[in-house]
């Protein structure tokens, strides 16, 4: 049960990114989707103020064990993933949650396009298993 999204590049895109991770229910675990609605909610407002192109547009991929494969990607021309330096009190926190709370993450060459992947929590996988 795939999703991909064409978001309008604006101060509504990533509410609306918020909302689809919501709307994949079931198909990831309630850790899951909560990391991911933070994750994409980062990665859509940086598509939005530094990304070109009319749209920004969202993959999510649940992995059928309740984790999630998520990418956000733009019209960019790609950058250096750089994390901001953690003394900073306003802005630049999006890739450096990434790289806290994502399982795996990254970026493709040559584009603005970041994906990351989020497994299910233990708890989740051991009732899944159990069903």
């Amino acid at each position: 049960m795939s999703t991909t999204l064409q978001l309008p590049r604006d101060e509504a895109a990533p509410a609306r990114a918020r909302e689809a991770v919501d709307g994949l229910g079931q198909a990831i675990d309630g850790e899951a989707r909560s990391n991911a609605q933070l994750l994409v909610s980062e990665l859509v407002t940086n598509a939005v103020l530094y990304g070109a192109g009319d749209t920004v547009r969202l993959f999510l991929s649940p992995d059928g064990r309740g984790g999630l494969r998520c990418e956000v990607v733009d019209e960019g021309s790609g950058f250096v993933p750089v994390a901001r330096p953690a003394h900073r009190q306003t802005g630049g926190w999006g890739l450096q949650l990434v790289e806290r709370i994502a399982d795996r993450w990254g970026v493709s060459r040559g584009s603005t396009h970041v994906w990351f992947e989020l497994e299910p929590s233990a708890a989740a996988s051991r009732a899944r298993a159990a069903r």
